[in-house]
Formats: structure tokens, sequence, C-alpha cells
């Protein structure tokens, strides 16, 4: 095959196409035939909910039941995506909100985290990357926190703030902490030190010698580092709001497990992926704006 040719819109969606055609005839379950049961196998069936009567004398399936019973096919999930999206703007009560509130809250969340995170660990590593000396004394520390889960934190965090919605922010904090101060230490640390002669040369001050020189030459490593941050930080805001009870996706995907609604929560793990899509597109494009290149 030759490569590099053709257009991989195209590609993508041709094999969407053939994944939702393999999901519906998978998923797919003929209509009920009650032909070889005799009438006390029928009651029995109509008795434990599988089957319900039709008007016209007959049985069909029971369609609540069908809704728990294995994994719902594209349609139905289609069907839950456009009751969920017509009612995303509307607050039925206190814990049930639509699903625009519920996005919005995620993010709100998970930006406040990520930002604060990101601010504490580029002023950390800034400082530690210029200091060889406290970089190998703290870097130990950072090795033996940073693989913890920050899941693991909450039980601690929620017992010293009290406080569900901040302890969801501060979950997200410690997720994203760590790789950007990693790295932040790392590409200061790494930095040619003819840009740093050349300040001092020119007798900039500390201020100016960060702005203009550190940070500009360290942005690659940072980046990169803030990039690891901004999806561990997504990894952990959901299953974050899942365990507190926290409105938002998390919370909208526990939900419809616990209602038993499989359909709903294929439709919220559908929403937590464009949303990490649409947050890591608009990512990327800051990124690649305050990217020093040489």
């Amino acid at each position: 095959m030759g490569g590099g040719k053709g257009n991989p819109w195209l590609i993508s969606g041709f094999l969407l196409v053939v994944f939702l055609l393999a999901w519906h005839f998978f998923t797919l379950r003929g209509a009920f035939d009650p032909r070889g049961l005799t009438e006390e196998q029928l009651q029995m069936m109509e008795f434990n909910g599988d089957i319900v009567r039709t008007a016209d004398g007959g049985y069909v399936w029971n369609p609540e039941k069908e809704k728990v019973k294995g994994v719902p096919g594209p349609l139905a999930v289609m069907e839950k995506a456009w009751t969920e999206l017509g009612e995303a703007f509307v607050k039925k009560g206190t814990n049930d909100h639509g699903i625009a509130y519920l996005v919005l809250y995620t993010v709100s969340r998970f930006a406040a985290g990520f930002l604060a995170a990101s601010v504490v660990a580029i002023m950390l590593g800034v400082l530690l990357g210029l200091n060889k000396v406290l970089f190998q004394a703290v870097n130990p520390f950072i090795q033996i926190l940073k693989p913890i889960s920050p899941l693991a934190w909450m039980p601690l965090l929620l017992y010293t703030v009290k406080d569900p919605k901040w302890t969801a922010v501060l979950v997200v904090f410690m997720a994203a902490l760590w790789p950007t101060l990693a790295t932040t230490a790392f590409g200061v640390n790494s930095l040619r030190k003819d840009y740093l002669h050349v300040a001092a040369i020119l007798q900039l001050s500390w201020v100016k010698r960060l702005y203009k020189v550190i940070l500009p030459g360290a942005a690659p490593t940072i980046v990169n580092g803030l990039r690891i941050s901004f999806g561990s930080a997504l990894v952990a805001v959901v299953p974050a709001e899942m365990l507190l009870g926290e409105l938002g996706v998390g919370y909208l995907s526990w939900i419809e497990w616990n209602n038993l609604d499989i359909s709903g929560v294929i439709f919220a793990i559908l929403v937590v992926g464009v949303v990490g899509v649409i947050l890591d597109s608009g990512f990327n494009k800051l990124a690649g704006l305050v990217t020093y290149q040489e």
C-alpha cells in the first residue's frame, strides 16, 4: 500500500460507521417468541418482569428490564443522548441538573485545580532548578509523592477541609502538581548557561531574568510537563466527583449506574471524552502560542 495518501477524515468516518454497525448488530435482540412455552412458563416470565402483555393479548420483552440486560445498542444511547441534550439547561431539583450545568461544574472544578497547581509547580520548579543542591535534596521526596494516585489523598483531604467541593478541587491540584514540578525543575536546571551569563552581563533584575530568559528558555520542557499534568487532572476529576457525590459529569455516570441505566452510563462516558478532546485542543493551541522555539 502507498504511504501517506488518502483523507484521514474519510477513514475515521468509515471506521466509525463500521464500529456503530458492529455494535448495533451484536446488541440486537429479536422479538419475543412464545412458541414452545407453556402458559405457566409465560405467566412466570410475566411475574418476573421479563415480558409484558400487549393490548392484543401477546407478549413482548419488558423494555424496562431490557435497559439493564446486556449492553444497550447505539440507538438506545442516541435516544438517551437526545433526551439529555434536550434538557441540557433544565434544573429539576437540587441534585438533578441538566448536562450543560454538569459539564460547567466539572470544567470549573478542573480549571481551578489545574491552574492553581500549575502556578505553584512552575514557581517551585524554577526555584529548585536554579539551585542544584536544593533540587537534589528535594528530589527524593518528589519521586516518592509523584506516583501516589491523587484519589489516595482524597480521604485525608476530605477529613482536613470538611468540604466535598474543595476536596474535589484539591484532588485535581494533587494530580496536576507533580509532573509540572518535576519537568520544570529539570528544564530550568538544563537551561543553557549562556543565557544566564548574558542576563548577568546585561544586569537584568531577577524578575526580568525570570520572564525574559528562564521561563522562555525552559518553556518546551514546562509545556510538556503541563500536558502530562493536564491529562492526569482530567482523569482525576471524574472519579473524584463520583466518590464525593459532587454534581458533575462523574456524578452523572454514578447516578445512571445506581439507576441501572446503562445507556446513561455510556452517554456520560462519551460526554467525558468530548469534553476532554475540546479542553485538550484548546490547551494545545495555547501551548503552541507560548512555547519558545530556538
